[in-house]
């Protein structure tokens, strides 16, 4: 394993893009643990605890270089619990739920650094406002080669979905980096404040807007 501060426990393309904006070195190992969504948990409980199972996993084998940061990603939709989608007809079914109508995405973040005996969790939540698809529209989605590895069936990157300025918009992309940044400047060890870059510029030059809520987040950790 690669020496570095930070090692990312993911195979998620979107997530290794969005944690380089920390400024700092990052090593990238992936893991295959079950996302069992049944357990009787509230949704910030459950994406906790399966964030935190893919960073015990992260450490089992070996990834003990950095703090390990590891994520899991939620939808909750009409009292449902949505995860990745079985296949593209399950795509179909979370996107007719989801179609026109509000929903909550939920990301779990663990943070296990290497002299810590259990991760660190907590879990961000925000509401999301889905767009009326036309069936046009998810067929061409649906057709995709993302389709399968996002929560809930979609990306919200790809602009089927939309948040306010005073929500994240990268914790429905599956990383709510300033919280992550917040969470490593306030004390995480093995982990050098001082190395950290606060994403919040980043974010709003890529996006095009002016997040309200970021500021805020990472200014709280100072």
């Amino acid at each position: 394993m690669e020496t570095a501060p930070i090692v990312l426990a993911s195979a998620s393309p979107r997530r290794r893009r969005l944690i380089a904006w920390l400024g700092v070195q990052v090593a990238i190992t992936a893991t295959d643990t079950p996302e069992d969504l049944s357990a009787p948990l509230p949704p910030a409980r459950l994406a906790a605890t399966l964030a935190a199972d893919k960073a015990r996993a992260a450490r089992a084998i070996g990834a003990c270089t950095g703090t390990i940061l590891a994520f899991d990603t939620i939808v909750v939709a009409d009292g449902q619990v949505l995860g990745k989608p079985a296949d593209r007809d399950d795509a179909r079914r979370m996107l007719a739920l989801l179609s026109g109508e509000m929903h909550e995405v939920v990301t779990g973040v663990a943070l296990f650094a290497a002299g810590m005996a259990e991760p660190a969790t907590f879990a961000v939540s925000t509401p999301v406002a889905m767009r009326a698809l036309e069936e046009t529209t998810v067929d061409a989605w649906v057709a995709g080669d993302e389709v399968l590895g996002c929560a809930g069936a979609y990306n919200i990157e790809r602009h089927l979905a939309s948040v306010d300025d005073d929500q994240c918009f990268q914790n429905v992309a599956g990383l709510p980096l300033c919280h992550v940044y917040a969470a490593l400047v306030s004390g995480i060890p093995g982990v050098a404040p001082s190395g950290l870059t606060a994403p919040v510029d980043r974010c709003d030059a890529t996006l095009g807007r002016r997040c309200a809520l970021g500021p805020r987040v990472c200014e709280s950790a100072s």
